[in-house]
């Protein structure tokens, strides 16, 4: 390789590291090792927004489920997988993905059960929200791409879920990244009243306790959810484009059913299945994550959450905390993709 193209690359990449890692890649089409910790140059200058679309969607049969997903990056690259959150789905993650995939990573991006087009592949089923469920497709969606291990990186829903599976499978879980720290409850803990204006944070659990709640989230669901994401996001300004490519997720036949079987059985007040029961009591004793973990929290989440060193304990591995400054709220992943990738390349490092 010459010395003028050498420059070229040094320029472009920053270091000499990285252009070995660059090289690597465009020859070879893959990782070969760990991706390189130092940040690229696309890392440094994305801007949230810079993508709208992902590559034609995927399914496959998984679990209980067709499992519809995003795919990005080498086949055989190390694989991360992100979940998304209530009601946020797979778009989430639009500017993520693609910095991932240029480092190399084999990027998985699925609609949780009743989003998007995953579909339940029996009528029979029980259209169970619980989290030891939802946490149980992430690992059939695994052992169905033939993936034995990933990196885990989500919010909301989809980092109770990644910190689920870190927690009582970590021979399945390379390293993880939770945005607002360690999400595992109970029912149990469910029950425990909290003081005033916490209670009012969760406003919307108490409603969907009522089947009023069931029926006007059925009817009001996108209204419902532009509510969230304001409530979530008090400063982040999206647009309707951005809101409606995600809206679009919750017109899945079984996602009413799936929220609110979700926000009941928390508050034990709609039964789980047997099936789950070794799980729930498992999670009942809030057991420590050993993975590699980065925790973050935005400086404006307007979610209920809890405070970093609330949780810090509950990671016995390599840990720490990122507070991601900014305005940015509850959807970190869509309002600080950058941020977001760094964490996971850095994480991932670690494993």
């Amino acid at each position: 390789m010459s010395d003028e193209i050498n420059r070229a690359r040094r320029r472009f990449f920053g270091t000499a590291a990285m252009t070995l890692a660059a090289a690597q890649l465009a020859f070879n089409g893959k990782a070969d090792a760990q991706p390189s910790k130092a940040k690229p140059a696309g890392l440094r200058s994305v801007k949230p927004g810079a993508h709208t679309s992902f590559a034609a969607l995927k399914q496959i049969d998984a679990g209980v489920l067709n499992v519809g997903y995003a795919e990005a990056g080498p086949a055989d690259g190390p694989a991360v997988m992100l979940l998304h959150g209530w009601p946020y789905d797979i778009y989430s993650f639009v500017d993520v993905a693609p910095l991932l995939a240029a480092q190399g990573y084999r990027v998985i991006i699925p609609y949780l059960r009743g989003y998007g087009t995953t579909r339940f592949l029996s009528d029979a089923t029980l259209r169970n929200g619980q989290p030891s469920a939802i946490a149980l497709d992430a690992i059939a969606l695994m052992d169905a791409l033939k993936i034995e291990k990933a990196t885990l990186a989500g919010f909301d829903w989809g980092a109770r879920t990644a910190d689920i599976v870190a927690a009582l499978w970590p021979e399945r879980c390379r390293a993880l990244v939770s945005v607002s720290g360690y999400l595992i409850g109970s029912q149990q803990a469910g029950k425990m009243p909290l003081p005033p204006k916490a209670e009012l944070q969760w406003w919307y659990q108490f409603y969907f306790a009522t089947e009023r709640g069931r029926a006007g989230y059925d009817k009001y669901r996108r209204d419902f959810a532009r509510l969230i994401w304001q409530l979530a996001s008090p400063k982040w300004n999206f647009d309707d484009a951005t809101f409606d490519r995600s809206a679009k997720a919750l017109d899945n036949p079984d996602h009413v059913a799936i929220v609110i079987h979700n926000y009941r059985w928390r508050q034990d007040l709609a039964e789980g299945e047997s099936k789950y029961d070794d799980f729930e009591k498992k999670l009942t004793q809030s057991p420590l994550i050993n993975v590699p973990t980065i925790t973050m929290e935005g400086d404006a989440n307007g979610a209920p959450h809890p405070e970093p060193a609330a949780y810090a304990k509950m990671f016995s591995g390599k840990y720490s905390h990122r507070t991601i400054k900014g305005g940015i709220g509850h959807n970190l992943p869509q309002e600080a993709p950058r941020a977001f990738a760094e964490a996971i390349v850095d994480v991932a490092a670690e494993s």
